[in-house]
Formats: structure tokens, sequence, C-alpha cells
């Protein structure tokens, strides 16, 4: 499992997104990237998280950074998903977990006693530079959306 560590050049990436274009880390340059990784859409934290980041995407933008979540569900359910919560952010599909390894947010977890393999909610900030200047692991929804407002303004 590859372990980022704030300091770290952030992995490239190359994503298909729910609004039809095709991202990589170097569209970002320059700017702060705001990436955060959840497991599924619909699933009742995720949109908890999705729709608070759609809620603060103004806030993100105007304090110098765009925001993109990414999860390995198909363009079709993100599509679905934007258009059901009226999501406003943009989302990326890494069906291959090519992205999800290289951030290392594809893990063996375990509920009930039966272990697979998922994705471990995590945020990043990515600086201008590429670099990660903020992580966080392991997130609670729960305020979690204030946390990385104050990381951006700190």
């Amino acid at each position: 499992m590859t372990t980022l560590t704030i300091g770290d050049r952030a992995p490239n990436f190359n994503l298909e997104c729910s609004d039809g274009t095709t991202s990589s880390l170097a569209d970002f340059k320059g700017r702060r990237l705001v990436l955060y990784f959840y497991p599924k859409d619909d699933t009742p934290g995720c949109t908890t998280q999705a729709i608070a980041f759609s809620g603060a995407q103004a806030a993100i933008e105007a304090a110098g950074a765009e925001i993109l979540g990414v999860s390995a569900d198909p363009l079709t359910k993100h599509g679905k998903f934007i258009e059901k919560h009226k999501l406003s952010i943009r989302l990326g599909s890494d069906p291959e977990h090519q992205m999800l390894t290289a951030y290392g947010v594809w893990v063996e977890k375990s509920m009930y006693g039966r272990s697979y393999m998922g994705i471990e909610r995590t945020t990043f900030i990515i600086d201008e530079a590429g670099k990660i200047s903020h992580m966080w692991r392991k997130v609670k929804v729960k305020n979690h959306v204030e946390e990385v407002l104050a990381a951006l303004h700190g």
C-alpha cells in the first residue's frame, strides 16, 4: 500500500469526470485542489459529504481551490447521484482502482467479520506546486468540510 505523507508530490492521475471532462493533476497546476475519496455514491455518509462539499463549493473556490470527489463508481452512477441530490461538484470515476491505489485509499476493510477491499474515506489538499499540504484519513463526515475550509484559510 502506498503511504503518502504531507510534503510528498501528489501522484498523477487521469480520470473521466461527471461533467464529461477528463482531469489530471496537471490541470490544477498553480491552483489548490481539495481531492476527496469516498466509498460509494448514494450511501448515507457519502451523500452527506457530497452535499456538504457542494454547499461549500463557493467558499472553497473563494479560498483559491477547486474540488474533486473520486470513487470507483461508474460515470452513469455519478450522474444519477448528482441529479438526485442536486450536487454542484465534479466527481471522478476510477473503476480500475489505479488512482485509488496510488493515493493509498484502496484498502482492506472488514465488516461483520468479513474482509473486503474498499475505499477509505480520505481527503487531500494538494498545493499549487502539486504537493500534499493537508491530509485526513478515515474521515468522519460530520464537520469535515469545516476542517477543510479552516485548512484552506490557515
